[in-house]
């Protein structure tokens, strides 16, 4: 069902808003182009993993400690193949500048709990 012209404005209006509040967020949340779940890889993985089950039940049933290893092979495959990323996959890169200052704000800041705990303290002041 498309949307009316009332709806496609105010639509407009909340993504200008947010590309106005916080850039980061509307650059993450903003298409890709991309599919975000690899669905060949993730079915294919999928059916490893069932066949590799159905050969570990085969092998308990025939008392085979063969099948039951290479079922079991198949079975951690096929998890692997669903999960792993792809070569040229991956997360998103970063911008280069917030990467670096990042990076040199983490070193610089101690260790996570500490950071952790002075997010906490810093909880309720505002911020410049």
């Amino acid at each position: 069902m498309p949307l009316s012209d009332h709806e496609r404005r105010v639509l407009e209006q909340l993504e200008r808003q947010l590309n106005d509040d916080d850039p980061r967020l509307a650059t993450r949340l903003a298409d890709s182009g991309r599919p975000a779940v690899p669905v060949r890889r993730i079915v294919l993985g999928a059916v490893l993993a069932v066949i590799g089950l159905a050969v570990v039940v085969t092998g308990v049933s025939t008392q085979l400690v063969l099948v039951g290893v290479l079922g079991t092979a198949l079975l951690g495959a096929g998890i692997l193949v669903a999960t792993l990323p792809h070569r040229g996959e991956g997360p998103a890169p970063r911008p280069a500048a917030s990467s670096g200052l990042r990076a040199q704000r983490s070193r610089s800041q101690g260790s996570l709990m500490a950071r952790l705990e002075r997010d906490w303290d810093d909880r309720g002041r505002p911020r410049a």
